[in-house]
């Protein structure tokens, strides 16, 4: 099947929950979960999630935001939630969230959040389109009514800078 001939597909398709336990050896002298760790971990989520999506080779094009917000400490549950927030023609954004989780209490806080762009690739490397999302709640059109905004000014600023470098 070519991947336009697709179905789209509901973001609750392709979501994601991970999880890991944070080691002293993905810590860093304070104690708390390297900030590349959790990007690393939050980069697989969205993978996964663009690779349910579109049952192609995929590859990540951008990380545009990265937010940490609260640190996630050694012996602590990391829990991170993927989900596409928007479909293009051979790419898609993909939002993760990761919590960390207090393993006796099992209360979570919210640690970082991360927007993260993927490429859809054919046998030749070369971007393929992908299949649309099926936006079903509320929810769904608000996530991709803010990624195409975003999308928006990326392109504009990836110009820019192509214009800058001639």
């Amino acid at each position: 099947m070519k991947s336009n001939d697709r179905p789209a597909a509901s973001p609750e398709r392709s979501r994601v929950v991970m999880t890991e336990i944070v080691m002293p050896q993905d810590t860093n002298n304070h104690g708390h979960l390297f900030g590349g760790r959790a990007l690393a971990l939050a980069d697989k989520c969205a993978a996964i999630v663009a690779l349910r999506h579109t049952r192609l080779p995929v590859v990540t094009a951008s990380i545009d935001r990265v937010d940490f917000i609260r640190p996630i400490n050694s012996g602590m549950i990391v829990v991170l939630t993927g989900q596409a927030n928007a479909t293009f023609r051979s790419s898609m954004e993909v939002g993760v969230t990761v919590e960390g989780e207090d393993p006796s209490t099992g209360t979570r806080t919210l640690s970082c959040t991360a927007l993260l762009t993927f490429v859809a690739l054919d046998d030749d490397g070369k971007p393929i389109p992908i299949p649309p999302l099926e936006l079903l709640t509320d929810d769904d059109r608000k996530r991709a009514e803010e990624a195409q905004a975003r999308r928006k000014v990326r392109l504009e600023a990836s110009a820019a800078r192509r214009r800058a470098n001639e």
